[in-house]
């Protein structure tokens, strides 16, 4: 994913299925490179590279 996409996605409030390390996650912020996640499978929270980040149905 790539810096864009994420502020697209945060300025429209849009709900999109990201995934982290096969993972669904929300992204909660961003700072340049990085973003702040939370997993929706528990309440762990992780700072991650944006590049890390992707959409499940682009690579469906």
């Amino acid at each position: 994913m790539d810096l864009q996409r994420v502020h697209n996605i945060l300025d429209n409030k849009e709900k999109c299925d990201i995934f982290y390390d096969e993972r669904p996650v929300w992204i909660q912020g961003v700072n340049e490179h990085v973003a702040k996640v939370g997993f929706i499978d528990n309440f762990e929270e992780k700072d991650v590279f944006i590049e890390d980040l992707y959409e499940k149905n682009l690579y469906n």
